[in-house]
């Protein structure tokens, strides 16, 4: 089931054009598309190791500019913002606002690391008005964090991870799919 999925996405990772349809999909995620970077990321790195740090490079820039998008709907188009926080769960965009002002900074660092959707954290940093400066920043940090560790992880030890995923796909799609459904329901459950 899998296994058409990683080819596609090694053939895209390929293809010339191959950094501007990681940096969409980075922009993308950071503000309102559900699926992470990292689907593109990988492939990438795995295909072109030497590569890997101008391939975070681009993930990084393109994911804080998305951020700044997320941002921006969040700050703007607070009542659209508020409707997309509560769908997730009643009583978010409350929650979102008040966590904001007590632990801003720790609240988009650590988020910005784990499978909770990227989007939310850059949304509600909006639509609770957190600095724009120090989001910028701190987008920065946590995300070029996360996907500079891929690379540098994908750079040294490329060849038996590459063996690890060819040899164990489903398993490793499915726990791709757990952990996108895990990091929406976490947010559902804060």
């Amino acid at each position: 089931m899998f296994r058409a999925l990683y080819d596609w996405t090694l053939k895209l990772a390929g293809h010339r054009h191959s950094e501007r349809y990681l940096a969409t999909i980075s922009f993308a995620e950071s503000s309102f598309f559900p699926i992470p970077p990292d689907v593109m990321l990988v492939p990438m790195v795995l295909a072109r190791r030497e590569q890997a740090y101008r391939i975070a490079t681009i993930c990084t820039l393109a994911s804080v500019l998305g951020g700044m998008f997320g941002y921006a709907i969040g700050y703007f188009l607070t009542s659209f913002a508020h409707q997309v926080l509560e769908f997730f769960r009643h009583g978010a965009f409350e929650d979102f606002t008040a966590a904001y002002q007590k632990w801003g900074a720790a609240l988009i660092l650590v988020k910005g690391l784990t499978p909770i959707p990227f989007k939310l954290v850059t949304i509600a940093s909006g639509v609770s008005h957190y600095p724009l400066g120090i989001f910028i920043i701190l987008c920065t940090i946590t995300r070029g964090a996360r996907f500079f560790l891929v690379a540098f992880l994908l750079k040294k030890y490329g060849e038996p991870v590459q063996r690890v995923i060819e040899e164990r796909m489903n398993l490793i799609g499915w726990m791709v799919i757990a952990a996108l459904v895990g990091g929406f329901a976490l947010v559902a459950l804060l």
